[in-house]
This record gives C-alpha cells, sequence and structure tokens, in this order.
C-alpha cells in the first residue's frame, strides 16, 4: 500500500522541516512548498491526499489559496488542515467558512497534528458501502456522494462528514462535541461557534432543504426525519 501523500505549504523553514520529520515518521510522503501560488500549482499538477496550509505566505494568503482550492472542481474535495499562528477564534472561524476541514494553532503537539491530519483523511477514505436517503437527500458513503432532490451536490469532506453523521440516525439530536468527534476525532475541542459555522455551510449546500437540519437550542442539531413543510 502505497504511502499517503501531504503537501506542506509554510514560508517557516523550521515549521516546515518539523511538520515533514513528524509526518514522515507517521508514514507520510510529503513535499514541501513555501508560497500560495507553488501549492496551486503543485495540487493541480500532482493531487496530494492531505494539504497543511499556513495562512500567513509571501505571496497570496493561505485564506485566499484555501478558497480556491474549494472553488476548482479538482480540488474543492481536498482535505485541508491549517496550520496558523493566527489563533483567535474569529481567525479560526474565517478558516473554516472558507473551506478548511480543520485548523491547527502554533505552537502546537507534532502528535496532536498528526493525529488530526489523519482523521480528516478518515473522513475521505474510509470506506462503507451504505446508501442512506433521508426525504430527499441521499448519501452514497462509498461513493462520498450526495443527491438533493435527485441532483448531485457537493460538500467539502468536514460539510460531509457532519451531514452524514447526522443521517445515520435522523431525528435523534447530536450534540455539538458528539459531531466533532464524529468529524474530527475524539479529545478534538472546537468553539460551539467553529461547529454552528460548519453547519449553516451544510445547510446552505443543501439549498432548499437545508431547514432539514433543526437547530435544538443548547444541545444540538439534528437531520429531520420528515421534510419540514415551508
Amino acid at each position: 500500500m502505497s504511502k499517503p501523500y501531504a503537501l506542506i505549504v509554510e514560508d517557516d523553514k523550521d515549521i516546515a522541516r518539523l511538520i515533514d520529520f513528524h509526518l514522515s515518521r507517521g508514514g507520510f510522503r510529503t513535499h514541501s512548498v513555501d508560497s500560495g501560488k507553488a501549492a496551486l500549482e503543485r495540487v493541480r499538477v500532482d493531487p496530494p491526499d492531505v494539504v497543511l496550509l499556513d495562512i500567513m505566505l509571501p505571496d497570496v494568503d493561505g485564506l485566499t489559496i484555501c478558497h480556491e482550492m474549494r472553488e476548482d472542481p479538482k480540488t474543492n474535495d481536498l482535505p485541508i488542515v491549517m496550520v496558523s499562528a493566527k489563533g483567535e477564534e474569529e481567525d479560526v472561524i474565517a478558516g473554516l467558512e472558507l473551506g478548511a476541514d480543520d485548523y491547527v494553532v502554533k505552537p502546537f503537539s507534532p502528535n496532536v497534528l498528526i493525529a488530526r491530519v489523519r482523521a480528516v483523511m478518515r473522513r475521505t477514505t474510509e470506506p462503507e458501502p451504505s446508501v442512506i436517503a433521508v426525504g430527499p437527500v441521499e448519501i452514497d458513503h462509498e461513493r462520498r456522494q450526495v443527491k438533493v432532490d435527485a441532483e448531485i451536490t457537493e460538500f467539502t469532506p468536514t460539510q460531509y462528514a457532519i451531514l452524514h453523521f447526522l443521517a445515520q440516525r435522523p431525528g435523534v439530536v447530536r450534540t455539538r462535541q458528539q459531531i466533532v468527534g464524529a468529524t474530527h476525532g475524539k479529545g478534538v475541542v472546537l468553539s460551539s461557534r467553529a461547529v454552528d459555522v460548519h453547519v449553516a455551510a451544510v445547510r446552505q449546500r443543501l439549498g432548499e432543504r437545508g431547514d432539514m437540519i433543526e437547530t435544538v437550542r443548547g444541545v444540538g442539531y439534528r437531520l429531520a426525519e420528515v421534510v419540514p413543510v415551508t
């Protein structure tokens, strides 16, 4: 079995070497670039299994790179983990809103970073040959494909993981921490606001069916078993 391939986008050579060292020890094949433009070129000619993306790059910032990857059909489903010194809540939310699957703040524990990279990758590689249908939403987990009213709809890996988790038990309330555990791995801590941002993005992707994801105040979210009447 070939090693998973991680693209490291980091202009600080010491940090790039640190990430490369620990990923290599963890069984990854790696490649590093030090600019946003180089990252965009690399993912198009040699698509990685996961991208570790710094925000503060010398040419194009990481948020813009993330947005461009999500807008390009060739790269819109690439797992992206942002690794940044910008750790304020608004920075994390901005990264998640633009489609990052996870956000790790520097300085970081190398073991935690590897665990979170693996968690993001599991959401896109674990086979589960089952189809879940909830009203007009159909999830083919083997193909990692979602149809809404029979039309294929694109979701980022984290958005897909949230929808699939909610759809496994429609009508059952899932707490925010349960959602984090199922989509990012146990022990990972995300703010309630960050979870809400992800769920809002799922609703947006569902379009007119977005109200199928119901908010249970003070608890979390559930996917309605019956399509709400509008």
